[in-house]
């Protein structure tokens, strides 16, 4: 069958004051399509948006997913994007920050098989004073399936103050899997706290061999390690429904 394609641009506004928690999902019925889909939003002074994104594409598909998100001051972005992968997957945020008590949260979980890829990418602009940016992204690649994480969080000149934290965390769980990270800090301000964090390895073996050692399978107990390992990233959404989808999502693919 020949492939399919298609393409979406949306647009979210959240008023100043407002508040909305945004659940996307991404499902593709059909094998080998195309999709690409941009969302422009714009979050409103003091107003927050929780936005939750889950994927669930077909092997063979070629996915882009963009986002570009602009925070008024005092604004709040809280973002969990949870990738399986695809042929070719690429979902990516981008966030101009004013700095003056506005806050970014975004947060990324990939749990990738056989063939898969996903990349999950942002760059965070800090262009005003005292803005936060807090970043947790974790991974689990087994079989022959790539993961790649690019952070980057620019302080601009004058956004002094700027508080900053970006981490990556994978597990490789077979050897032919990859992990490619490339995070990233561009800072041209004074005053600021900016760090970030990568680290890429295995499964605790002390803690399968207790596991175990305790009558619980081999299987079971990876599947329970992982989910523990991902689980932090879980338990940041703050919306009830939300959070159990996203668990329903993680323990479908490591115990399925």
């Amino acid at each position: 069958s020949e492939a399919t394609s298609h393409g979406v641009h949306l647009g979210v506004e959240v008023a100043d004051g407002a508040s909305l928690t945004l659940l996307e999902s991404h499902e593709g019925l059909a094998a080998d399509y195309v999709a690409d889909s941009v969302l422009t939003v714009g979050i409103g002074e003091g107003a927050r948006l929780e936005r939750i994104v889950i994927t669930s594409d077909d092997p063979g598909a070629v996915s882009v997913s963009t986002a570009i998100v602009t925070l008024g001051h005092g604004a709040r972005l809280h973002q969990a994007v949870l990738a399986g992968g695809a042929k070719r997957q690429r979902i990516e945020t981008r966030v101009n920050h004013p700095g003056h008590g506005a806050e970014v949260r975004l947060d990324g979980v990939y749990l990738l098989a056989g063939q898969r890829h996903a990349d999950q990418t942002t760059v965070v602009t800090h262009e005003g004073v005292g803005g936060v940016t807090d970043q947790l992204t974790k991974g689990v690649v087994r079989d022959q399936a790539r993961g790649v994480f690019q952070g980057r969080i620019v302080v601009s000149e004058g956004a002094d103050k700027t508080d900053a934290r970006m981490g990556h965390h994978a597990l490789i769980l077979s050897e032919r899997a990859e992990v490619d990270a490339k995070p990233e800090l561009e800072i041209y301000a004074d005053d600021v706290a900016c760090a970030h964090g990568n680290t890429v390895g295995a499964l605790d073996e002390d803690a399968l061999f207790y596991m175990r050692q305790r009558g619980l399978p081999e299987a079971d107990a990876r599947a329970l390690l992982t989910e523990a390992f991902v689980g932090q990233v879980v338990e940041r959404i703050e919306h009830e429904g939300a959070r159990e989808a996203a668990a329903a999502w993680v323990a479908e693919r490591l115990r399925g």
